[in-house]
């Protein structure tokens, strides 16, 4: 099976101070968007940014988003976020209603969310994401409204069977993507043993990716890869493409993954081939 590689191309938390290359405006997210999918990445995983690149959660900052994506970078498959910590939840889901993106990233569960800087002694950031199920039961019912695929984000192991009530009660399409996210404090710790254990606690067939926060992310795509599963790599997630270099734009992140996929015998799907894979209708593409 053809591996589907995905760009986080802004994230929320990150600045131009800490990596120059972060996008913050719609044109620079859709030229990010244009080198990603140039390197071999299918879908394009994007928070809105204010052109001051603080985070934006109104819809018309994702529709200015979405216009310049789809003019510079038709082929990609568009996957927008509906993460957020003190936000409404009609806010959180607004834009998602309002532009039926082919997918959409669904937390699936609550939990501590921290930076925390060793040599510094201190948090950077320390939040409570909350997600309860009646509010996940919420965003997927949108969803399914907008004919948006959930790619859902678990943190931790008990993230993904979180996803099970929800299955039961027929929220959740069969089309539905696990992203398995590792590495974030407060979640569950980045190792292959982990990631392991993870993904055989899947349902059988799913479809999944993994998540590997800051440095841990090139053992992460190299391990799933070998597991027969997906990856995703960007900005959003990580800055480096080895200790020493910065990447100078998500591009250069794709094309690394890209190659690793290639060296171990590997393929990446294209973003037609993920459409089809995914069962994409035409209203959302």
């Amino acid at each position: 099976m053809k591996t589907i590689l995905t760009a986080a191309l802004t994230g929320v938390l990150a600045t131009r101070e800490q990596c120059p290359a972060i996008p913050y405006s719609a044109q620079e997210i859709a030229q990010e968007a244009r080198r990603s999918v140039d390197a071999g990445a299918s879908i394009v995983h994007i928070h809105a940014r204010r052109e001051d690149g603080k985070p934006a959660f109104d819809v018309e900052s994702y529709r200015r988003i979405d216009e310049a994506v789809k003019r510079e970078c038709p082929e990609a498959i568009i996957n927008y976020s509906t993460g957020a910590v003190g936000i409404d939840r009609e806010t959180r889901i607004g834009h998602i209603r309002a532009l039926r993106p082919a997918m959409a990233a669904l937390n699936m569960g609550s939990m501590n969310y921290a930076i925390y800087s060793s040599p510094k002694k201190r948090f950077h950031h320390d939040h409570i994401f909350e997600n309860r199920f009646e509010d996940i039961r919420f965003y997927l019912e949108a969803m399914n409204e907008a004919g948006t695929i959930p790619e859902m984000e678990c943190f931790d192991l008990g993230q993904i069977n979180n996803v099970e009530p929800l299955r039961d009660l027929g929220l959740v399409p069969e089309n539905a993507c696990y992203s398995l996210v590792m590495g974030v404090l407060g979640g569950i710790p980045a190792s292959t043993r982990n990631l392991v254990h993870m993904a055989a606690c899947l349902p059988a067939g799913a479809l999944w990716q993994v998540i590997g926060i800051g440095r841990t992310q090139w053992p992460l795509v190299a391990a799933a890869v070998t597991l027969g599963g997906n990856i995703r790599v960007g900005l959003e997630d990580n800055f480096y493409l080895n200790p020493a270099e910065m990447a100078r734009s998500n591009g250069e992140l794709v094309e690394k993954a890209a190659r690793m996929v290639r060296d171990i015998g590997g393929e990446l799907a294209s973003p037609a081939e993920v459409r089809e894979r995914l069962r994409l209708t035409s209203a959302q593409v």
